[in-house]
Order: C-alpha cells, then sequence, then structure tokens
C-alpha cells in the first residue's frame, strides 16, 4: 500500500527524555557561555519547543549569540540524551521489531538533532533497519524546519524515491506535519496518549507499532526463512 513508511523517533521508536534531562542541559549552555544564573523561565523556554523569535529575544536579553547559544544548547541536548541512553535510562519501545517485517522502504525523521538521531539508532542497533534518518542540524535556521513543518519528512521521501508513504508519530505536530507533506499519518497512543484529544484528524490511529503490519503489509520472507 505504500512505498515508504517514515517514523518519528522519541515516543515511537525510543522512549521520550524526561523533561528535567533537557532542562539541566539548557541550563548548562548558558551556564557554558558565561550566564551563571539565567531566569528559570527563560532556561524553560529553549529546553523544548522554543521557537526563533523567542530564542533571539533571551539571547539579546543576556548578551549571547543566538546562533552560538543554539549551537551550544543543542551539543549539550544531544550529549545529555546520548548519556541518558547509555545508562539505561532512555531505552527502546518493546515493539521495536516490528519494524523489520514491514514492507517497505523506512525512514526516520525527528525534530530532535540529527547528532542524538544517529547516535541512538546505532546504540540500540537500529540503525540498519532505515534507508535516511533525519533530525535538525544544530543551527537557528533548523528550529523553522520542525514538524509541523513537512521540510524533513519531504527531504526522506525524496531520498527514499517514494510516490506513496505513511508518517507515524506520537504528536498533532506530525499528524499535522504528514499532512502537510500530503501524505497519510499514524497517530500512535503510547501510554503518554491515551487521553490526547487531537484537533486533526490522522489516517490511522494505532496502539502498538505491530499495528503497522496490517497496515502496510508483511515483508516477504528470504530464501533461509528470514525477514
Amino acid at each position: 500500500m505504500y512505498d515508504a513508511i517514515v517514523l518519528d523517533n522519541d515516543g515511537v521508536l525510543i522512549g521520550r527524555t524526561p523533561f528535567d534531562t533537557l532542562r539541566e542541559a539548557a541550563w548548562d549552555a548558558f551556564v557554558s557561555l558565561g550566564v551563571e544564573d539565567p531566569d528559570l523561565a527563560h532556561v524553560d523556554d529553549v529546553a523544548v519547543g522554543v521557537d526563533p523569535a523567542t530564542l533571539t529575544d533571551i539571547c539579546e536579553r543576556y548578551g549571547v549569540d543566538p546562533a552560538e547559544f543554539w549551537r551550544v544548547r543543542d551539543e549539550t541536548a544531544a550529549a545529555a540524551q546520548i548519556d541518558a541512553a547509555r545508562k539505561g535510562q532512555k531505552t527502546p519501545y518493546d515493539d521495536v521489531d516490528a519494524v523489520r517485517v514491514l514492507d517497505a522502504s523506512l525512514g526516520v525523521v525527528s525534530s530532535n538533532q540529527q547528532a542524538t538521531v544517529d547516535a541512538l539508532l546505532d546504540h540500540f542497533g537500529l540503525a540498519g533497519h532505515f534507508e535516511v534518518a533525519y533530525g535538525r542540524e544544530p543551527s537557528v535556521a533548523s528550529l523553522s524546519r520542525k514538524k509541523p513543518s513537512p521540510y524533513y519528512i519531504e527531504r526522506a521521501l525524496e531520498d527514499l524515491g517514494a510516490e506513496t508513504a505513511l508518517f507515524v508519530g506520537d504528536n498533532e505536530s506530525d499528524v499535522r506535519a504528514a499532512d502537510n507533506a500530503g501524505i497519510d499519518s499514524a497517530f500512535l497512543r503510547r501510554p503518554h496518549r491515551r487521553s490526547t484529544e487531537l484537533d486533526c484528524h490522522p489516517t490511522y490511529e494505532i496502539d502498538d507499532l505491530h499495528d503497522l503490519v496490517s497496515i502496510c503489509g508483511r515483508a516477504p520472507a528470504d530464501p533461509d526463512g528470514k525477514v
């Protein structure tokens, strides 16, 4: 049914990062650039979901270059998440092996850092299942390319040569990004999304990655009976 299946990473393949971990990383970014006691509200603003205008305003308050700050912030956030994975605090979901049997080309598109995406997929032995994996580059411009922008999804689909595709995510922004890219979407109701009410309409709602097999088909076995 689909040439390609593209999946979000955090909350879909691998568990989400606790906010406190991201807050600490953001604090460390301020400190590393000479801001010893930033306002906690500003730390929280840049920890998750900041937009370019807010980032620029906050950096101007502290006399810090936004491009330099964001590079450092992304580096500290990536390092914190990779460390959490190595310590067993951030792990793949139990159903992640379902991707092995899907009958389509596979990709990953995340609003997390490219360095984080690459390191996590490699650390958990998942990289070989995906033909492409896109996260953000450590630049202010990348903030405008996060989902619901279709920017990285469209790059992945072009690389995969896909004419029909499904994007799988656990956020409303994932569904909207798929809509903006002109492709179907599957909203994954992990436990942290059981009661989420959406203001948009995904093509499918699923409870488990194994549900994708019935939607997308099972890959044919090789001559040795393996998939």
